[in-house]
């Protein structure tokens, strides 16, 4: 039987930002905000998007930004409590819909009760006079992944949430940490949950052989995330190229989780320096093998550019309004594009595994061909004059495209066209 996470779509929130919650932890004695509810209203728009599932930021008792964690098993109450993380589960299930949550567990939040207990300073890595920190954040303190205790502490985490209704985790930073801790950790999880979804944030480095060592279901595409923007922006579809080979060969032993927007990055319509691009972008996210992921906003065409600098990912974390009759109209012709290109992908399953091949490849035209136990040829073209890919298109029929009409294998300039079997 197939199982659900082999074809998830994932529609991925920043919860603090998204419910537009304080920028830092609530002062002892103040009322819980109960913020988690106004993602309730949204899960009808998740499923007429096509999503299958509801990937999650943040969503634990932190001190700023929900990645400097002060507690893995309490809701921030800036977000909520345990009942509203149960109502939001129930809503998601009655709809069918996923729901995997956001482990940050290579570093915690300088106030956890933990960091300065001299009971517990086992935990974490002695380094000068102070203490090791991620990437050299003073606020995030690193823990000893080579300590028992620490791996017992993540095991039940993983173990109460999952318990609880979450269906999988988004392991941040998982790069940071080593492989084999997280071996461990599901060595002893999955028997309890075997069907829950474990993903990783890898973005350099070998990605197929941190999934062998870790044991993780997926890792973050970063690769591949790279090229979708850069190559259309530089009109050099060999970097494409370059990238799909590489993204091909991971699927001998793992299902990437690919995306053209997560929390962390400039939005892809901010990233492009043609608007005209989008389409094409996307569908290449989702005729290629993979796990998609929308990032919140994306859909609406959203725009957001993140900076290096303190409150710097704020653009790219924003609010959402109450309901989504109050999106600007602007942005519902993207969402419908979307719908189209991710109903198209859940007619072909078997994109999620499928092998890319390029039939034609020049700097500013290419042509993709997906096969599996079917075939989706996807035509880019972003050159400034009309294309005609000299390819057989005998037995296929326009699916999607930037522009109707006119000879099959013909793409207008700037434009794009997927092929199905007919």
């Amino acid at each position: 039987m197939t199982s659900w996470k082999e074809h998830a779509i994932w529609w991925h929130v920043y919860p603090l930002g998204f419910t537009a919650a304080e920028p830092a932890a609530l002062p002892a004695g103040a009322p819980t905000r109960h913020r988690l509810r106004a993602l309730e209203g949204w899960l009808d728009y998740v499923v007429e998007l096509g999503c299958s599932g509801l990937q999650l930021g943040p969503i634990f008792a932190s001190e700023t930004h929900g990645y400097d964690t002060i507690d893995h098993f309490r809701v921030d109450p800036r977000l909520g409590d345990d009942a509203d993380f149960d109502r939001l589960v129930a809503a998601a299930d009655a709809r069918g819909l996923r729901v995997v949550l956001d482990g940050v567990f290579n570093h915690v939040g300088r106030g956890h009760p933990f960091f300065g207990d001299p009971a517990h300073a086992h935990w974490f890595v002695p380094e000068g006079e102070g203490h090791r920190t991620f990437e050299g954040h003073h606020g995030l303190v690193t823990l000893d992944h080579e300590n028992p205790d620490v791996l017992d502490h993540v095991v039940r985490v993983l173990d109460h949430w999952l318990a609880r209704g979450a269906s999988g985790w988004r392991l941040d930073a998982a790069y940071a940490m080593p492989a084999a801790f997280w071996r461990r950790a599901l060595a002893r999880v999955r028997p309890r949950h075997p069907e829950a979804w474990f993903g990783g944030e890898v973005i350099h480095g070998d990605y197929a052989a941190y999934v062998a060592g870790s044991g993780l279901d997926s890792v973050t595409q970063y690769e591949l995330w790279k090229a979708l923007w850069s190559s259309l922006n530089d009109g050099n579809f060999f970097e494409l190229a370059w990238a799909l080979k590489r993204h091909d060969e991971l699927l001998e032993s793992f299902t990437p989780l690919t995306f053209a927007g997560n929390h962390d990055v400039t939005r892809l319509a901010s990233r492009l320096d043609d608007e005209r691009h989008v389409g094409h972008a996307l569908a290449v996210l989702f005729t290629v093998a993979g796990l998609p992921s929308v990032y919140y906003g994306d859909e609406q065409g959203f725009r957001g550019v993140k900076e290096d600098r303190p409150g710097g990912d704020d653009a790219v974390r924003p609010a959402f309004p109450g309901r989504p009759e109050e999106l600007d109209p602007a942005g519902w012709p993207v969402y419908r594009l979307h719908q189209r290109l991710i109903g198209l992908r859940r007619r072909h399953p078997w994109l999620a595994r499928a092998r890319t091949s390029l039939p034609h490849l020049t700097n500013t035209a290419v042509a993709l061909e997906s096969a599996g136990p079917g075939r989706v040829l996807t035509l880019l073209n972003v050159g400034d004059e009309p294309y005609r890919f000299p390819l057989d298109g005998t037995g296929l029929v326009v699916a999607e495209a930037s522009a109707t009409g006119g000879d099959l294998c013909l793409v207008p300039a700037h434009g794009w066209k997927i092929l199905t079997l007919s």
